[in-house]
């Protein structure tokens, strides 16, 4: 009987185990190489401690009690009219109440911790990246530097990436497994997160929200460069000799799949805030009003 249950239990975790690699690829979640990434995978693994702390026990015991009381056991006590234990009601109720209560407390604490919207701190100063979901491709553009780049986002090591988010297409989710939090990209409406690059490496960047016919090869890559490496990648997209504009944005927002990089060394500053406003009639949100209001 032990065999036949260990057996079954065994293919389980083996067809687990298949079904977990077979979406293996270069997005390691579990292979952070940020601050945001590496307090998730904390996250991920005191969870997952936590909750074993129930599963192995009542696994093992499972187990144990269908060997120990088998029809053929002739030696196990039989105790038809039994019907209550102190000490077992005690133990599974307070370690599970216990569990639930120190989860209760984690999911808080970094809840708070890890709010996209909540800047890092950092003595370096940040800079900030405008993110556009299109079909299929993600359009970045660097308002304080005046470039934009499709299908590729630079960053340098140790420095905070302010990103603000919108869609101008469909519902997306804009997301760097290794540096961190997803966050939806949204036609209209404006997200923001703040991730950091800890190490120097190239990340994938994918959509983790189905979005028609390209959204599979809807990626794009993350070069987190040392300083001086960013400054020469900003001087490469300064020497293209293409310009978003209204225009060329225009174009450039049709719907096109496996999209390659492209460059572009000037863009119109108001670009990001038209592509919100063409879903507000018109209207541009006040990005200095916490209350949101609007202003034409």
């Amino acid at each position: 009987m032990v065999r036949r249950i260990t057996s079954r239990t065994s293919a389980i975790l083996r067809l687990g185990l298949v079904a977990g690699l077979s979406g293996c690829s270069d997005l390691h979640v579990l292979d952070p190489k940020g601050a945001v990434g590496a307090a998730e995978k904390s996250l991920i693994a005191t969870s997952t401690w936590a909750m074993l702390i129930v599963v192995v026990p009542v696994i093992f015991l499972t187990l144990l009690f269908a060997w120990r009381y088998r029809a053929s056991n002739r030696n196990a006590t039989y105790a038809p009219k039994w019907a209550h234990s102190t000490a077992i009601e005690i133990v599974i109720w307070t370690v599970p109440s216990l569990i639930i209560l120190f989860l209760g407390i984690l999911t808080w604490k970094t809840t708070h911790e890890l709010d996209p919207y909540r800047p890092l701190e950092s003595s370096v100063k940040p800079i900030d990246v405008e993110v556009v979901a299109l079909d299929w491709k993600w359009l970045f553009v660097y308002p304080d530097l005046g470039i934009a780049s499709v299908n590729q986002l630079a960053v340098p090591v140790g420095t905070p990436v302010n990103f603000r988010i919108t869609s101008d297409a469909v519902m997306n989710s804009f997301f760097i497994p290794q540096l961190g939090t997803q966050v939806y990209a949204m036609a209209g409406m404006q997200t923001r997160l703040h991730l950091i690059a800890d190490e120097p490496g190239d990340f994938a960047g994918i959509s983790a929200n189905y979005s028609g016919r390209g959204f599979s090869d809807m990626k794009f890559r993350t070069l987190a460069t040392p300083r001086d490496a960013f400054d020469a990648w900003v001087a490469k997209v300064r020497a293209s000799s293409d310009r978003l504009d209204m225009t060329a944005y225009s174009q450039l927002a049709q719907p096109s799949e496996k999209q390659p990089v492209r460059y572009y060394s000037t863009v119109d500053p108001r670009l990001f805030n038209n592509i919100i406003a063409k879903y507000n009639n018109g209207q541009v949100l006040d990005l200095t009003d916490a209350a949101c209001r609007t202003k034409g």
